[in-house]
């Protein structure tokens, strides 16, 4: 590492728009954003007993840490707040064959949203009446894979899939458990949710507008289907109960019609997921058993009002909140740069990965924590944002941070809760490979998915084949 020629920032510089207060410790690592345990040794970032400078200096930089002990606890805890109800994890977040392993020893149900990820939990061994498959648009090969495999429950999206389903069940002599995925003009997204009308979205059947009763006929209709309950989702990264309640309110409504109209009582509710995590020290994430607490005594006094004669089985569908925390992605500063503006001096830190390995701050404009890994610094904090080494200007992966006016090429960054979403929605822009993901248990590393290689990405393209020429001659 070497000093920038300027020297370090610092000191009477105005704040430019858009940052945080200033904090009182730049160096602190907060036990709410980061991964059970996080702590510095000597200044060095640990995690899962380990420090970052030891697992730069074996695995490489960018990566993703995970803290295999937070994974598996936060999973568990989900399992016994939830005693009573089912709990499948959302494998869109991250999924890998060692996660789908951990889920199946910790007794979790699987939520797989692509024939891909159907597959993956397959072939790793998932006990398949465990798995429930999603999607607006399932293909004829993804349908015929699943009811083959015997996958315990479909959640219908479309009346074209009801159709489509109902005659794979009935040719394989199967009676395949589904469920019909409800839309409830409820949208909850952190803090606030709306329950007006926002329906006008590609997943679900309408309550409202008739078309969730209109499916249910519909499934009922084809003796290849049994249909078992009724699937909602209202949003993510929620921090409070409300949109909950309505959803719940609405759904049991539909079950009671359900009853009046056709003279059955479903006995499962699927309320989705979308609970939300601590991304910077300002989110207050709710804890699994308030959640399990909460949702039970709601649906308990819905099912009541109604009249039901019982309450159904509740299922969840947690995902980023179990797989996101426990997870950090790894940076070395490559390009230090100071940029004056209007309203003071922003620090812009470019780092060796980016929107290839976390698209969300560019997508969602997301927000992160990140810190100086390798030590500690004594000057004083200095406005900043993070970049990555893309040829796009919105290649930012934190926004607006405070960092060290002294960080220079050659640390290490670390981004904070980075599990759910990066890896999974992480691409190949300008040919970068994507990073290893490494499972971090007492000290020692576990790789669970290698670095991709340029060879790897090369492999597909056919022009590059050695036997490209001689084919074409033929």
């Amino acid at each position: 590492m070497h000093a920038h020629p300027a020297g370090p920032l610092h000191g009477g510089l105005q704040v430019p728009d858009g940052l945080p207060p200033r904090p009182e410790d730049v160096n602190a690592i907060d036990a709410q954003v980061w991964p059970a345990g996080a702590h510095r040794r000597d200044g060095v970032l640990v995690l899962g007993g380990a420090g970052v400078t030891d697992l730069a200096a074996q695995y490489g930089t960018p990566a993703y840490f995970l803290d295999e002990a937070d994974f598996r606890g936060r999973s568990r805890d989900y399992q016994a707040s939830f005693a009573g109800m089912d709990v499948f994890y959302a494998g869109k977040s991250f999924l890998s064959s060692q996660v789908v392993r951990w889920l199946d020893e910790d007794g979790l149900g699987l939520d797989v949203a692509s024939g891909g990820e159907l597959e993956l939990a397959l072939r790793s061994g998932f006990p398949p009446a465990r798995i429930a498959l999603h999607g607006n648009n399932k293909s004829v090969a993804e349908l015929i894979r699943a009811v083959e495999a015997g996958v315990g429950r479909i959640i219908v999206d479309s009346l074209d899939e009801i159709a489509r389903l109902a005659p794979i069940a009935a040719e394989r002599g199967i009676v395949q458990p589904v469920q019909v995925r409800v839309t409830v003009g409820v949208e909850a997204h952190t803090h606030e949710f709306i329950a007006t009308a926002h329906e006008d979205q590609k997943f679900g059947f309408s309550i409202s507008g008739g078309a969730a009763s209109r499916a249910v006929a519909a499934v009922l209709a084809e003796s290849s289907l049994s249909l078992i309950g009724l699937h909602s989702h209202i949003g993510s990264q929620i921090f409070d109960m409300s949109g909950f309640g309505v959803a719940a309110r609405r759904v049991v409504e539909l079950l009671a019609e359900i009853r009046d109209t056709h003279g059955i009582e479903l006995q499962e509710i699927d309320l989705g997921g979308g609970l939300g995590i601590a991304y910077t020290a300002d989110d207050d994430p709710l804890r699994p058993q308030d959640v399990a607490e909460s949702l039970r005594g709601i649906v308990e006094a819905e099912c009541a009002a109604a009249a039901l004669s019982s309450t159904p089985r509740i299922s969840v569908e947690p995902g980023r909140a179990i797989s996101g925390p426990p997870t950090i992605t790894l940076y070395e500063v490559g390009t230090v740069k100071p940029v004056q503006l209007d309203k003071g001096t922003r620090l812009y830190v470019s780092v060796d990965g980016g929107m290839s390995d976390n698209i969300r701050t560019a997508l969602y404009d997301a927000q992160y924590t990140c810190v100086l890994a390798n030590r500690l610094s004594e000057v004083p904090a200095v406005a900043a944002r993070i970049v990555g080494k893309h040829c796009e200007s919105g290649d930012i992966v934190v926004r607006d941070l405070w960092l060290p006016g002294d960080v220079q090429p050659g640390d290490l960054l670390a981004v904070a809760a980075t599990g759910a979403y990066c890896r999974a929605m992480a691409s190949n822009y300008n040919l970068l490979t994507k990073p290893p993901v490494v499972a971090v248990k007492d000290g020692v590393g576990t790789v669970l998915m290698r670095r991709e290689t340029l060879e790897d990405i090369f492999s597909l393209d056919v022009g590059l084949q050695p036997d490209h020429s001689s084919k074409e001659a033929q």
